[in-house]
């Protein structure tokens, strides 16, 4: 009776693992085919703005940059490319 227990554990276990397997191929399957989010190739600044830095975070470009001593912040919809918030950081 124990041996008959014991091939019955390892069988299920070796099912198991078959199982777990397979789930991680479909996971892997379905991130790896998932396209890139779309993203815009460019942004419009104010005539002479100079880029401070730009970043791409949460689906929105934040780009620094400055115009005539003004710092400023503008948050761009990364789909869009549409301005969604402009903050004034420094004058």
């Amino acid at each position: 009776m124990g041996k008959a227990r014991r091939s019955f554990a390892i069988s299920i276990g070796v099912l198991l693992l078959g199982f777990m397997a397979i789930g991680f191929a479909l996971v892997y399957r379905a991130m790896r085919d998932t396209p890139p989010p779309a993203m815009i190739e460019s942004v419009v600044l104010p005539a002479g703005a100079e880029v401070v830095s730009a970043l791409v975070s949460d689906g929105a470009i934040n780009v620094t940059y400055g115009v005539g001593g003004v710092t400023t912040l503008a948050l761009f919809d990364q789909a869009t490319g549409e301005m969604t918030r402009e903050v004034v950081i420094g004058e």
